[in-house]
């Protein structure tokens, strides 16, 4: 199963990988005793300290998971696992220990080809610790939310080059 997660996600062309993602996720939402959020088969463990909130999910070996879209770039990790993920920068299979940035606008569908733990982290200045209030600053419900955000500084990823 594996091999043909990653090429099917490999056929899909880069201008509808957001409609793509989307259908799946519609898709899921429409299967009956669905997993969403928080629960004991997915848990999110969340921690606040000092500006910054950590978003850490186990995922089991063989699920499917579309995330949520990001409205700024932010670093990742894959602390373990191996999985296949589809985002606008394509498809392609990271395991983990990793350590990764997503640009802002990013949705991920991912595939788990064995258990994985992923973490997020998110600039958290105002040291909010309702989570409600603080994804209404990190995430965007939809596309459209997301286009129509302002471009500015804070959505740029800037690493350090290898010299």
């Amino acid at each position: 199963m594996s091999t043909e997660v990653l090429s099917a996600l490999n056929e899909v062309k880069r201008e509808d990988v957001r409609d793509y993602i989307m259908d799946i996720q519609d898709r899921m939402a429409e299967v009956p005793g669905m997993i969403k959020g928080d629960n004991p088969v997915c848990p999110l463990k969340h921690t606040f300290v000092n500006g910054i909130y950590t978003r850490e999910i186990f995922i089991p070996k063989g699920m499917m998971i579309v995330g949520k879209i990001h409205k700024h770039a932010h670093p990742n990790f894959l602390m373990s696992g191996d999985v296949s993920v589809l985002t606008e920068e394509g498809a392609r299979r990271i395991q983990g220990p990793k350590a990764l940035v997503s640009p802002a606008g990013t949705k991920r569908l991912l595939y788990t080809h064995e258990a994985t733990v992923w973490v997020t982290v998110h600039a958290n200045p105002d040291n909010k610790d309702d989570l409600e209030p603080l994804e209404d600053e990190i995430i965007a419900k939809t596309y459209e939310e997301f286009d129509a955000l302002p471009k500015h500084e804070f959505f740029k990823c800037i690493t350090n080059k290898e010299s």
